[in-house]
């Protein structure tokens, strides 16, 4: 009988890990297009472009490279992303880096990529330091590196809402999804010179987050991964609750929801 019943709560907690995926995909993802096209924009990226992208999610970043013509791969830790981006017809490998890293094949070249992206995946990681070094390792000489990040908060209306995850998460357990960490003056830029990269220049983009009513506004929040340790301490009726509450100064009169946010992007180049 126990059995059947972890059985069950194993079965309950992978179900909600798809449903939370198909909400990302389905709901959340697109508010970045603008900042992948930013990105994609400035670097040219076209047919003659080697793109990996470092926690793609469910792809939709590497489509719109592939549509410009790039050759591109990714790495995601959640299988029910990967398996989503897999659905999209696209290479997308687990979250081991060791098996993209460049070490020579017969013919003496090294795989590795003239653009490397972290567009969602610096902000949740637990080393970000380490991310980044990864990054520059996987890019060729003469390569790019793209890291995204939230802008200011105070510049983010969906900052008041991102708010409730550090609210109800436990205040004795450091949570490694910190959305701002990285949004201060020179925080990544720090990064990138320990990682031995050079600077590249950047800039800011317009993201809005815009929902065609409240539930849709939840769900695609919830699938951020933001609120993962909230609803593990607090329970996910809790979480609900108070995004809702927060969400109720930016909803409009048709019942939809929007939120005006800045994202920022800085450039890398590996030079050796």
């Amino acid at each position: 009988m126990a059995s059947a019943l972890v059985a069950s709560g194993t079965g309950t907690r992978r179900t909600r890990a798809q449903q939370r995926a198909r909400d990302w995909a389905e709901i959340q993802e697109r508010m970045l297009v603008p900042l992948y096209e930013a990105v994609y924009q400035r670097l040219e990226v076209g047919p003659a472009t080697s793109v990996l992208g470092l926690g793609c999610r469910s792809g939709l970043a590497l489509l719109l490279a592939a549509a410009r013509g790039a050759e591109v791969v990714g790495l995601e830790p959640e299988a029910e992303l990967r398996s989503l981006a897999q659905d999209r017809s696209l290479r997308v490998l687990g979250d081991v880096y060791r098996e993209l890293a460049p070490a020579p094949d017969a013919g003496g070249h090294a795989p590795a990529h003239s653009l490397v992206t972290a567009f969602e995946h610096l902000s949740c990681t637990a080393d970000p330091q380490a991310l980044v070094r990864d990054a520059a390792r996987l890019t060729v000489p003469g390569g790019s590196v793209a890291l995204a990040t939230w802008g200011p908060p105070e510049r983010c209306q969906s900052a008041a809402v991102l708010s409730v995850a550090r609210r109800l998460a436990d205040p004795l357990r450091r949570d490694p999804y910190a959305p701002f960490a990285l949004s201060g003056p020179g925080a990544v830029e720090r990064l990138v010179e320990r990682a031995g990269l050079r600077l590249g220049g950047g800039g800011r983009v317009c993201c809005p987050f815009a929902y065609p009513d409240l539930d849709s506004a939840v769900r695609g929040l919830l699938s951020t991964g933001v609120f993962d340790a909230a609803t593990g301490y607090s329970g996910e009726q809790q979480v609900r609750k108070e995004v809702v509450e927060a969400l109720h100064p930016y909803l409009r009169r048709d019942g939809s929801v929007r939120m005006e946010n800045v994202f920022r992007y800085t450039l890398a180049e590996r030079i050796r």
